[in-house]
């Protein structure tokens, strides 16, 4: 069985704003498998269906971002579920907008969201996506992430998140290591010899 939970912000004014490209990707995910996420159960939006022999279930935490960890702990620990087939789907400021980044662990960087499941599971041990939005370049930060989306940053921000929900569901089908090594592309190496990422 896999857990997978978008992270974002519940109510209209959210919907289409950077810092709800978890929500957004879980949708993708559910339009792909013919899931409906609309059960209220353990402070959040869930629906569950199948892929590859396995189960899984789609969850969106309705606490707002900060409190995401409360959602994610009740329902891993109803499940007893092991982290590694927990993945967390997100937005991340210091990824370039439109790339998506695998990881199998590490820490929540500057992410609230992930900073609060950290700490209700005791454990960063489980894969995480993470959906570039960009920096803020000087902007509020708050002001940023929950702002609209402008027309410009739309078609990449659908193609990371085309990107991130098929990211999940190899993870699922080939494995954490498979999925990392299939979408985890480095961009070419600028001309000052450093990556970008």
């Amino acid at each position: 069985m896999y857990i997978i939970v978008g992270l974002g912000n519940p109510g209209r004014q959210y919907e289409k704003t950077r810092h709800n490209m978890g929500f957004i990707a879980v949708d993708k995910i559910a339009e792909e498998l013919g899931i409906r996420v609309d059960k209220i159960k353990f402070k959040a939006l869930v629906g569950e269906g199948n892929f590859c022999g396995q189960k899984v279930i789609l969850v969106k935490p309705q606490t707002y971002m900060n409190l995401s960890g409360r959602a994610v702990k009740e329902i891993t620990d109803f499940y007893k579920l092991d982290l590694e087939n927990l993945i967390v789907i997100y937005d991340d400021i210091d990824i370039n907008l439109g790339k998506i980044r695998i990881r199998k662990r590490g820490s929540a960087g500057t992410h609230n969201g992930m900073r609060d499941i950290i700490y209700h599971l005791y454990d960063d041990g489980f894969p995480r996506i993470r959906i570039g939005i960009g920096n803020s370049e000087g902007r509020n930060l708050k002001s940023f992430v929950i702002g609209k989306i402008t027309k410009e940053d739309v078609p990449l921000l659908e193609d990371a998140i085309n990107r991130a929900s098929r990211a999940a569901l190899a993870i699922i089908e080939n494995g954490i290591d498979a999925a990392m090594n299939g979408y985890n592309v480095r961009e070419k190496k600028e001309k000052d010899g450093t990556e970008t990422d």
